[in-house]
């Protein structure tokens, strides 16, 4: 299956009506922006391919390459590469290239760790791509993380002096602006050597770990200056989680805080990225600052919002002067007045608020988001851990139920991983105390016999599982819906490694959806519609769902069913895009909150939050509620919270 999920775009810019120097001026780097990770991936794979034919009928022939120095391929590691790996394997397996004269060196390697380990940077680029390709295991440079500590900065030389030249570096960056491991605060000349990591980084690591404890604390890592050695550069960015340092690398300035920002100097370097990772360039953001634009409602709404924020006024307060001085004088010039925008605007997004996500019966829906009929509705969410729903949209689901509709969940993987060793143990002490079976001891020897870097043992993951799922159906029991008959457990295979990496989606996960859907007939799907990491568990989880939709396409009840897309926990839709609008009250914000706090396993100690200190209830609440001081600044009705949605069909 292909990474290929993105939103469908409404207005924007017209590039093919201005001059590249034009719509790239504020950029920095030559920067490719492709509508998703798959198409960005084809190109990749294609100039690479196209560099190591070239290469070879330059320095070889009849593929005798013995006495020739191969091709010199720079290669990260992490999620960012995967795609790309996955392709040149399958691009090799149909005969279309050969890696027989091509060497590899690896950007960097976690120090210390053995290169047996599952989160070895050696592990993983042999795991995920060196194995299935004909590439010579002499041609093969990776940092080695057993060095002596001793002797690590004399073998750090040494390395740095190996890579004295690279043809082509493929790398992608860092949440925080990283290449490789140089952290914040690398210096330009920067060379081969051992960097403390910096708290963030291992943070943002600690998933793949299993906690923070176990991450290491230093890496070994190619220097800013053995990077810009390379003839050619390509980096890599995918997914919303990158958009923000992307602008930082292509439109800031150079500084030793951004370290991939030293980039701009280099005289080949082309920056490869998907939509979701652009967001926040000015071409996408804020198009109208750089050339003519379609102007769609959506699109004027999305131009007017932001002019909302930078002048410090609601919609209705806005001035021919704010246009014209903030550089949408081109929306003035499309047939309508100033005022006539602004009422136009206010009314179209006052239109996406209603208290009836499923429709009011018996209803005028001439201006509701939802048709009243029919009435009650058939509906689905899915929810790509056993605790999406009441984080994401928990509101709204307890509107749905509470409305009368015949609502489902469908909990698209166990999220076995993500439950701590202890909390099992207290789950069977308690067990235990209940008069239930002593089978502490048994499990106690279990996770003991656990061990580092392999996958869990599959009894443990099956515990693990049985924890998510109760805390499930306890936190949908809390407000009203029977999870007997309408909480569904698809745990679906892709997610089934007992490890942090996953599988990829197949047909088997796709068939499981199927059969929900066809069982249901849903006339509503809700599902997350995650921008963020292609590879991770939310965005492959939406893509079982689109898979599933291709398969019913044809289906007779489909034809009367819409989809709608909500956030995780972390972030919110631009209220641009924003198809429906549900305030919460205050006691459905804390009927919201009790369903939460039932998934107890992911209270308090989380596995793997990154960054981000906040217990879930948290974020969701203070996420739900600048939702509504956002409508409120705009002039809308003041609500406690508002989790909003949006249309996909």
């Amino acid at each position: 299956m292909n990474n290929k999920y993105s939103l469908p775009k409404d207005g924007g810019l017209i590039e093919v009506s201005a001059p590249r120097d034009i719509i790239h001026r504020y950029e920095k780097i030559h920067t490719t922006v492709y509508e998703n990770e798959y198409l960005g991936v084809q190109y990749v794979a294609d100039t690479i391919v196209k560099a190591i034919r070239t290469y070879n009928e330059l320095h070889c022939s009849n593929e005798v390459y013995e006495e020739q120095q191969p091709f010199v391929l720079g290669l990260t590691t992490g999620r960012t590469p995967l795609g790309l790996y996955r392709e040149l394997v399958k691009r090799h397996k149909e005969g279309l290239v050969s890696f027989r004269n091509v060497a590899v060196f690896s950007l960097d390697e976690f120090y210390p760790i053995r290169s047996t380990e599952q989160q070895s940077r050696n592990f993983r680029i042999h795991e995920d791509f060196l194995n299935h390709i004909d590439i010579l295991p002499e041609n093969v440079h990776i940092p080695d993380g057993t060095v002596p500590e001793d002797r690590v900065s004399e073998y750090c030389a040494s390395y740095d002096h190996s890579v004295r030249k690279i043809d082509l570096m493929i790398i992608g960056v860092g949440e925080d602006g990283q290449i490789g491991f140089n952290e914040p605060g690398s210096y330009a000349k920067s060379r081969t050597r051992l960097v403390q990591l910096t708290h963030n980084t291992r943070k943002i690591q600690s998933g793949a770990f299993f906690g923070l404890d176990y991450t290491p604390k230093m890496a070994i890592t190619m220097g800013i200056d053995t990077i810009m050695r390379a003839d050619k550069i390509i980096l890599m960015a995918w997914g919303e989680e990158k958009a923000q340092i992307i602008q930082k690398v292509v439109e800031g300035e150079i500084t030793p805080q951004v370290p991939a920002s030293n980039l701009q100097a280099h005289p080949n370097i082309e920056v490869v990225i998907d939509e979701n990772s652009a967001q926040l360039l000015t071409r996408e953001q804020t198009p109208w600052l750089v050339g003519p634009c379609k102007w769609t409602p959506k699109f004027t709404r999305k131009a007017v919002v932001w002019l909302c924020g930078v002048v410090q006024k609601p919609i209705l307060k806005l001035t021919y002067k704010d246009y014209i001085e903030n550089s949408l004088g081109e929306l003035l010039e499309q047939g309508r007045a100033y005022d006539q925008i602004n009422i136009d605007v206010f009314n179209d997004l006052q239109h996406t608020i209603t208290g009836w996500p499923g429709g009011k019966p018996n209803a005028d829906d001439s201006t509701r988001p939802v048709p009243s009929s029919p009435y009650p509705k058939r509906i689905v969410i899915f929810s790509p851990h056993p605790d999406d729903d009441v984080i994401s949209m928990g509101g709204t689901f307890i509107r749905l139920v509470q409305q009368g509709h015949d609502v489902h969940v469908a909990y698209e993987t166990s999220g076995n991983v993500a439950v701590h060793d202890d909390v099992v143990l207290q789950n069977i002490d308690t067990a235990r105390e209940l008069g239930y079976g002593n089978h502490y001891a048994e499990v106690e020897k279990i996770i003991a016999g656990k061990k580092k870097g392999e996958p869990e043992p599959r009894p443990l993951l099956d515990l693990k599982g049985a924890i998510r799922r109760a805390e499930a159906r306890a936190a949908v029991r809390s407000f009203g819906l029977n999870p007997d008959t309408n909480a569904h457990f698809l745990n679906l295979p892709f997610y089934e490694t007992g490890g942090i990496k996953k599988g990829q989606l197949t047909e088997k996960d796709i068939e499981i959806i199927v059969k929900l859907l066809r069982e249901v007939k849903p006339h509503q799907i809700y599902a997350a519609g995650d921008l963020a990491d292609p590879h991770g568990t939310h965005r492959t989880a939406m893509e079982a769902v689109l898979g599933a939709l291709d398969v019913v396409k044809d289906d007779e009840w489909l034809k009367e069913c819409h989809l709608w897309l909500y956030r995780g926990a972390w972030m919110e839709w631009d209220l641009g895009m924003v198809d429906m609008a549900v305030p919460l009250s205050p006691d459905e914000l804390i009927m919201k909150r009790h369903a939460i706090y039932r998934h107890l396993s992911q209270k308090d100690i989380m596995p793997f939050p990154g960054s981000d200190p906040r217990e879930f209830w948290q974020r969701a609440e203070e996420r739900t509620q600048n939702t509504a001081k956002l409508y409120d600044k705009l002039g809308m009705a003041e609500y406690q919270a508002i989790e909003v949605f949006v249309k996909m069909f």
